[in-house]
């Protein structure tokens, strides 16, 4: 089977028409065409027999779109996957992705935007225009596939590119966002067609007087000790990590390298780190999805958080808190700033955040200046809920203070509860008290309470 390309570009075409807001396309043996739209799967009405894809059309879809490509082939066969790009004149740009699924072949393409993004438009907060002030060292960009590191990323190109008479280079795989030339110059590199690997078109970008490089991934230690040497060396990095927060991405660089070279690693990273920028996306009240960032910059505390490792009251989460008057922030605090612009849900910020039990009192609080009623803890099945003080079978009588109540001997036991029988001192008399007096030791041995 063989198909051209009229054929794929229909396809293509009316699975995007079907939907909005389309970020993915999917293609699984046995499966209807799949979009994905604000993170949940659909499946578009398209003419296909039976609705279904067969192994052989989507084997024939894999070589259309890896074409004549030699170095995709043998990427192919020899790890199981490859990426490449693909492109429809006046629609769309995608990213696909080709790769063994069951000993059969499966492929995700992702939709690149066509515009490149502003700082504006994404409603990023005033800090990021902080972050593209930098002159030198590592910016890092971190969170899951697909949300929204690479658009980020290349809307603070874009204001470096409006704003700065720079050269920049960029390391992609494949080209996501081409930047018109502005006031900077910029120079777009993809893998696989103008360099073989990013250890290898990063050294050679070194060569090239940029004053800023983009990476598109981190995914090996060569490319991070080449990126610590770009910093180090006077050029402003910027790049991506599939981590969710600050501390993991620490610790994902400092895994790339052995044990021996971690004390040394992480004081390079301590001069070398200006931000570290994590990102999510969650469900937006009105559809569609909203960005929720956390960031933390380079100050003596994230200095020595990164040198030494996080410990109690010293950790990035308690860093960013303490550091709000210079823009850093929480997932915390950013899902409840967007819940007080009405744009997510109670509910999302709890299935969001990192601190249930304050973000909770938080957002009592918040109920509380709106005049509404406060949040109900959910209880967990794991948590011991005590509603009263524990009591015995039978309560056991107070024992009375008074020595003359005291009873002797075994009368005061109880029929099921025995007590502790209270020994009190006898009354002295007169007399004991002079031999007390004259020799410092009482003859008379204690005897029974009042016996």
């Amino acid at each position: 089977m063989r198909l051209d390309r009229q054929t794929v570009d229909a396809l293509i075409t009316s699975m995007l028409e079907g939907e909005g807001r389309v970020s993915d396309l999917l293609f699984f043996a046995g499966k209807p065409p799949l979009v994905e739209v604000d993170g949940r799967l659909k499946s578009p009405a398209i003419n296909t027999p039976d609705s279904l894809l067969t192994t052989d059309f989507i084997d024939a879809l894999a070589e259309y779109i890896m074409g004549d490509d030699e170095r995709l082939r043998t990427e192919y066969a020899s790890t199981g996957s490859c990426d490449c790009s693909y492109a429809i004149d006046n629609l769309a740009r995608f990213r696909a992705n080709i790769y063994k699924e069951n000993r059969r072949r499966a492929i995700v393409m992702r939709k690149l935007q066509s515009t490149v993004p502003t700082l504006a438009e994404l409603n990023l907060p005033p800090v990021f225009r902080s972050v593209i002030k930098e002159k030198n060292g590592i910016v890092l960009v971190t969170g899951a596939a697909g949300s929204g590191k690479t658009t980020t990323l290349a809307a603070m190109i874009n204001e470096l590119n409006q704003t700065q008479e720079i050269h920049i280079v960029t390391l992609e795989d494949p080209i996501e966002f081409l930047h018109p030339n502005a006031r900077a110059a910029i120079s777009h590199r993809e893998l696989g067609r103008d360099f073989r690997s990013f250890a290898e078109g990063l050294r050679s970008a070194l060569r090239q007087a940029p004053k800023v490089i983009f990476v598109g991934e981190i995914r090996d230690r060569e490319t991070m000790e080449i990126a610590l040497n770009a910093a180090e060396t006077g050029h402003l990095v910027f790049s991506t990590l599939h981590t969710i927060n600050a501390g993991q991405t620490i610790n994902r660089i400092i895994g790339f390298f052995t044990k021996d070279e971690e004390e040394q690693l992480r004081y390079r990273l301590s001069d070398t780190v200006r931000y570290i920028v994590s990102q999510r996306l969650a469900p937006r009240v009105s559809g569609g999805r909203v960005l929720i960032s956390e960031i933390v910059g380079s100050s003596l505390r994230t200095r020595e958080a990164i040198r030494y490792g996080e410990s109690e009251g010293k950790t990035f989460h308690e860093i960013m808190d303490a550091a709000a008057i210079y823009g850093w922030h929480t997932f915390d605090s950013s899902l409840l700033k967007a819940l007080e612009a009405n744009e997510v849900s109670e509910e999302t910020v709890l299935l969001y955040c990192n601190d249930k039990g304050r973000v909770r009192r938080d957002l009592d609080l918040l109920r509380k200046r709106r005049g509404g009623p406060q949040v109900e803890e959910q209880t967990s099945p794991l948590k011991l809920n005590i509603m009263a003080e524990p009591r015995f079978a039978q309560d056991t009588p107070a024992i009375p203070t008074d020595p003359n109540q005291i009873a002797t001997g075994d009368s005061a036991v109880d029929a099921t509860v025995r007590k502790r029988r209270v020994i009190q001192p006898r009354p002295q008399r007169s007399s004991e008290a002079a031999s007390i007096s004259a020799n410092g030791l009482s003859t008379d041995a204690t005897a029974n309470p009042g016996g």
